[in-house]
């Protein structure tokens, strides 16, 4: 059971851009050929979960925008050169650049271990001083930027008045002024923001540098996300994502430096941004010091578990973050790995479901890429999927054959492909497997004393059981 490229050729998925606030026909520049981009991590630590979400969001988006047949290319950008990777190093006595490659290994590994391998390239702005510098130089020959003697070269914003159009805020909002190393009292105006930083004195802090052009220095922090896809896509592309806390005012600068320095409009046909990860209604964040780092949670939750947290709400929204959700996230995980070796031990009955029951699991089927198609609406997609795995078993039980006269399992492969929610292979003993069955039909019964009972003998063999909305969670100890 699996879409033709004509079916999805004549559907058209929308996708809310958050630089026009509606919903829009997803409609690349050239046929079906996707150019993305997504902004990375600055690599002074390991990523928090809040970040991952980002990453596993336009992960599962480039592999569905592959399943629907487009030619996506993907790249993600690696800030290696940056403040905080500075002040780490001035902190610990370490050479940045040897903080920021190791942690920018460390960043490859996660995503690795969490099945984020839809990224066409990754791209660490230290290798892409040259084309920086090329920008800047067209910025200052077009008159947008200035220099300020001994600080740098800063964008110009009254030479942009459609700044603030993506986030709707003005250069005469607070906070404007402060983004990363763009402090200066010599700024003409309070939004400026630096696009090459002067190296210090000798002696100075020790911090990278290259001998360009425009002087020994390094770049801004917003310049290396235009220069790098200038380079690969040219001055106007298809899709730009990111978690919302970098619409303003690192796309926003985007915006101002790459339509000044070409002169086209939009930039971006497309901008999608992902919501928080809400620790106890705050955002979770380092500076915060309310976060949980994707390696940790790598440790005491599985990827498929994690992926499936991440995308079981919609991506604009808020996402809260607990313990007891990603506990319900594994035992979610864990039924649909249950349905998944119901169906490899089913074998051909014959037995033929009826016409209203591979309609109705069409309908069903349909909704989960009528809800993928409305903007990437995943939750809604997990829903629909659940649907599914209960009339499945259904099915199995009555012994119907599933594999007859369309395969039902290519759902299944759909979901662990685009989603990567399926685990690998679920080892519960036999024995422990059936009495955590006679004890949710206890439960389902309302004969809570006899399930403590089971629930005590199931512990006595050294398993732990949690109670979640999706089912029984049972790890081993």
């Amino acid at each position: 059971m699996t879409r033709s490229a004509m079916t999805f050729q004549t559907i058209i998925m929308k996708i809310y851009n958050t630089l026009t606030k509606q919903k829009e026909d997803f409609i690349p520049r050239h046929d079906q050929k996707v150019q993305m981009f997504v902004c990375g991590p600055t690599v002074y630590d390991y990523i928090h979960i809040g970040n991952a979400r980002t990453f596993v969001v336009f992960d599962t988006l480039a592999k569905y925008l592959q399943y629907r047949n487009y030619n996506v290319e993907y790249i993600q950008n690696i800030t290696d050169i940056d403040d905080k990777i500075i002040a780490k190093a001035n902190s610990t006595g370490t050479d940045p650049m040897k903080i920021a490659k190791d942690f920018e290994e460390k960043f490859y590994q996660d995503m690795k271990n969490i099945g984020v391998n839809a990224v066409s390239r990754y791209a660490p702005a230290s290798e892409y001083i040259n084309e920086v510098v090329r920008q800047v130089k067209v910025l200052l020959d077009t008159g947008h930027a200035y220099v300020i003697d001994d600080d740098g070269y800063y964008f110009d914003l009254k030479t942009f008045p459609e700044y603030g159009r993506l986030s709707g805020r003005t250069v005469e909002m607070a906070e404007d002024g402060v983004s990363r190393i763009d402090e200066n009292s010599n700024k003409r105006n309070r939004g400026d923001f630096c696009l090459w930083k002067f190296s210090p004195p000798a002696g100075g802090s020790g911090e990278p540098s290259w001998d360009t052009e425009l002087g020994k220095g390094r770049p801004g922090w917003h310049i290396e996300d235009t220069a790098i896809t200038e380079r690969h896509f040219g001055p106007q592309y298809d899709l730009h994502g990111a978690g919302q806390d970098l619409m303003f005012p690192h796309h926003e600068a985007e915006i101002a430096q790459q339509e000044s320095a070409s002169g086209l409009k939009p930039f971006v046909k497309y901008w999608m941004h992902v919501g928080f990860l809400v620790n106890k209604e705050q955002k979770m964040s380092k500076s915060l010091g309310n976060f949980m780092t994707l390696n940790e949670a790598l440790k005491n939750y599985s990827p498929e578990a994690l992926r499936f947290y991440f995308l079981s709400a919609h991506y604009r929204s808020s996402l809260d973050f607990s313990v007891e959700i990603l506990k319900q996230a594994e035992a979610a995980v864990s039924r649909i790995g249950e349905i998944k070796n119901r169906i490899s031990f089913h074998g051909s009955s014959g037995k033929k479901a009826t016409e209203k029951e591979e309609k109705e699991l069409n309908m069903i089927y349909n909704q989960i890429f009528e809800a993928m198609d409305d903007d990437f609406n995943t939750p809604k997609a997990i829903g629909h999927f659940f649907e599914i795995i209960h009339r499945l078993n259904v099915l199995i039980d009555d012994g119907i054959d599933i594999n007859q006269p369309q395969s039902l399992t290519s759902i299944i492969n759909f979901f662990d492909s685009v989603f990567g929610i399926i685990p690998a292979k679920i080892e519960i003993d036999p024995k422990i497997d059936k009495l955590v069955k006679t004890r949710e039909k206890s439960r389902q019964a309302k004969d809570f004393q006899e399930a403590d009972k089971l629930r005590s003998q199931i512990e006595s063999f050294g398993y732990q059981i949690d109670d979640t909305s999706y089912g029984p969670l049972v790890k081993k100890r």
